[in-house]
């Protein structure tokens, strides 16, 4: 029996079929990175390139997929670690700071990218990146009770600082709700080529379209 047995029922061979060969490069490895890559190779995915330059800290283990032994080593080398132990998925791993000077050769051949860094200095390198070269990307932040799915042409970085704070409020409910609406539009777009963009409130429970 397949490993995507359930998914398949549901998906259908034909999707399945079709989304293993979607190439799909991840722009981080933290809360909502590490989180979208192993649910998308869970479901079927087979095409995944995972870039992150951090390390893993003890303060990341209520949100994100790492265990305590995990401590220390790079998020990209150990979410493709423990994802081949469990599902025997090949995620590609790149240990490396995404920047002008580099992000032709880390973006290029994807069919999407996924943009969830933690600063706005490196989500505007890669959004002028997919824009330049007319590529599908895909935007997932958080703030406060509130996360957003939301496609490069509505997007807009929310500053040209580089803001990246640790030291901020987050629940992993947020997380895992965002992180499950990013990968059904995902799967939708990877099926169809639709774009649908999402807000996501905590507080409410809801999940809008944003226009």
């Amino acid at each position: 029996m397949s490993i995507f047995y359930h998914e398949e029922l549901y998906r259908s061979n034909e999707l399945l079929q079709k989304i293993k060969d979607f190439n799909i490069t991840i722009c981080g490895a933290g809360a909502l990175g590490g989180n979208i890559t192993e649910s998308l190779a869970r479901s079927g995915f087979d095409q995944l390139k995972v870039i992150d330059f951090d390390r893993i800290e003890e303060r990341n283990l209520s949100t994100q997929p790492y265990q305590k032994g995990d401590i220390g080593a790079f998020k990209a080398k150990m979410v493709a670690n423990n994802l081949y132990r469990a599902v025997g998925a090949r995620v590609e791993a790149v240990v490396k700071r995404l920047e002008e000077n580099n992000v032709h050769k880390l973006l290029r051949g994807s069919d999407l990218v996924i943009d969830v860094f933690d600063n706005s200095v490196s989500r505007k390198v890669v959004k002028g990146y997919c824009i330049d070269k007319k590529m599908p990307c895909l935007h997932i932040g958080l703030a406060g009770d509130y996360a957003e799915v939301i496609w490069n042409d509505l997007y807009r970085v929310p500053s040209d600082t580089n803001d990246d704070v640790c030291d901020y409020p987050l629940a992993r409910n947020l997380v895992t709700l965002a992180t499950s609406v990013a990968c059904e539009v995902i799967t939708t777009f990877a099926a169809k080529g639709l774009k649908e963009s999402y807000t996501i409130t905590l507080g409410d429970f809801a999940v809008k379209r944003f226009e």
